[in-house]
């Protein structure tokens, strides 16, 4: 397997990629939170709505923050299985949690549930799909196949879907929750190979989580793997290895370009 791989090229204007011409792959498969939209920035605006909620309804003081960190925690660790419950429940579960363990009393369901909405309607009011991130897709979708390829609970990904109105972009739209096994199975991947009518190796998978998104393409045998660090992040050596490492989906016409290319010369 290839060393670490840095792409970092510069754009020159808005980045757009008219005139590209790919032989060599025939499809990109992109995952959508924190590599399309910002799913993590407007779960943070959320937070902020719900924060200014209790402090100006329900006087709260830093208990407000307290209860929204304790939250997040169990947003992170959250395990959801939709035979047991929905995630409507699961959630307000977790804003009634956090709101007991902070303030103790009984738990109050009412403002667990007020408060788990905020947030929820408010993240989704910022999940938008960027205007040159359009561009982008718009002009690789001239040359390849799109598809989006998504873990997560149906409803949320399909809110948030709808939400960014990202649909018309893509040549097929897949949601793991939907599926018998998500990312990083190979058989999701196999599974969007075959909506598309194309094998593993034409396909590049492009996706910020490297256990799901580019443990999953290598799994697949995808022909590339890109991994989107917008933060700069050191990987643990027994993470997963990408074939290439960008820090915004816009520079990934340049990484395409350049697997073409590597491709070509190789043959």
């Amino acid at each position: 397997m290839r060393g670490w791989r840095w792409q970092r090229r510069s754009w020159n204007g808005t980045r757009a990629v008219g005139g590209m011409v790919l032989n060599q792959v025939r499809a990109v498969f992109f995952d959508l939170d924190n590599t399309l939209i910002d799913t993590a920035g407007a779960s943070r605006k959320g937070m902020l709505e719900v924060i200014k909620l209790l402090q100006s309804k329900y006087h709260y003081k830093e208990e407000a923050k307290t209860i929204c960190d304790k939250v997040q925690v169990k947003l992170s660790k959250e395990c959801f299985h939709p035979s047991s419950t929905c995630i409507t429940d699961l959630r307000t579960l977790h804003w009634e949690e956090a709101i007991q363990e902070t303030k103790g009393g009984a738990a109050n369901r009412i403002l667990a549930e007020e408060c788990y909405f905020l947030w929820k309607s408010t993240r989704l009011q910022h999940m938008i799909l960027a205007e040159d991130v359009k561009a982008m897709l718009t002009e690789l979708r001239k040359e390849v196949r799109l598809l989006l390829l998504t873990n997560g609970d149906c409803q949320t990904q399909r809110e948030k879907i709808e939400a960014c109105a990202c649909q018309s972009y893509f040549d097929a739209i897949v949601v793991g929750g939907e599926q018998k096994e998500e990312k990083p199975s190979p058989s999701i991947f196999y599974y969007c190979c075959s909506l598309l009518g194309v094998q593993p190796g034409d396909c590049v998978m492009v996706g910020d989580t490297l256990e799901t998104d580019i443990q999953g393409g290598l799994n697949a045998g995808l022909k590339a793997t890109v991994w989107i660090n917008k933060n700069g992040i050191m990987p643990l050596k027994s993470s997963p290895m990408p074939h290439y490492i960008i820090s915004s989906v816009l520079e990934l016409p340049a990484v395409l370009q350049s697997i073409d290319c590597t491709v070509n010369m190789s043959a």
